[in-house]
């Protein structure tokens, strides 16, 4: 089953373009830094993926509060994409892992052990960088604030030094 329609928003960051996929209600469904739309759409799960996405300016009400989180983001409120809602689906521990990664504040990265603790599987370390890497809300939940337990960055969908951007950054702003 896939929903009726969602609605697309490519802005232009600092660290490159970013792109934003809403249902009608503005939740976000998909986002990364990327031009590239139907990548984003690729990644969301068959229950929400949707049968059209309709192209959208950086005002339309349908992108507007995502928009709005991502230009706070990058203006210094490095906690504004946490209070947009977003909708992903999959199993259990992978759902209770994404809203764990919501958790996890600007400027304190966890290392993959922690996050696993930290989503209820102190074991499933393998299953918590999955659910880092089927993470489709890129920004919106935070996994590039996870890090191998030597500390370095480990991956990320977009690339290292957007990765290690997005961490500075956080690590020299606090939340407002």
């Amino acid at each position: 089953m896939t929903t009726a329609a969602a609605t697309a928003c490519t802005l232009d960051t600092p660290d490159g373009p970013f792109s934003v996929v809403t249902r009608a209600d503005g939740a976000v469904l998909a986002s990364g830094w990327t031009d590239d739309v139907g990548s984003l759409v690729a990644l969301i799960h068959p229950t929400l993926r949707p049968a059209e996405v309709r192209p959208a300016r950086e005002d339309d009400p349908a992108v507007g509060h995502a928009v709005s989180a991502v230009r706070a983001y990058y203006a210094g409120d490095i906690a504004a994409p946490g209070r947009v809602a977003v909708v992903q689906v999959s199993g259990p521990f992978r759902e209770a892992a994404w809203e764990t990664l919501r958790d996890v504040e600007p400027g304190a990265p966890v290392t993959y052990t922690e996050y696993a603790e930290r989503s209820g599987r102190p074991a499933a370390v393998r299953a918590a960088a999955g659910a880092c890497a089927m993470n489709a809300a890129a920004l919106f939940v935070p996994c590039h604030r996870v890090l191998r337990s030597d500390g370095s960055l480990g991956g990320f969908r977009y690339g290292l030094a957007i990765k290690e951007s997005l961490l500075a950054r956080e690590a020299t702003d606090r939340p407002a």
